[in-house]
């Protein structure tokens, strides 16, 4: 729920990257998300920092 408040609330200059890149993150299995030791806490500042990138 909290990439739909995202989303909504903060307007970025690269919005498009940091979409694509919560819904790559979205997309993933909980096993690999597992593997790489990523919690769905952490989705939406993972997501940023991939967007800086």
């Amino acid at each position: 729920m909290s990439f739909l408040i995202d989303f909504a609330i903060r307007r970025r200059a690269n919005d498009s990257a940091y979409r694509e890149a919560l819904a790559m993150l979205q997309g993933m299995s909980a096993r690999d998300r597992a593997d790489i030791g990523i919690k769905q806490a952490d989705f939406a500042r993972i997501a940023r920092e991939m967007s800086r990138r």
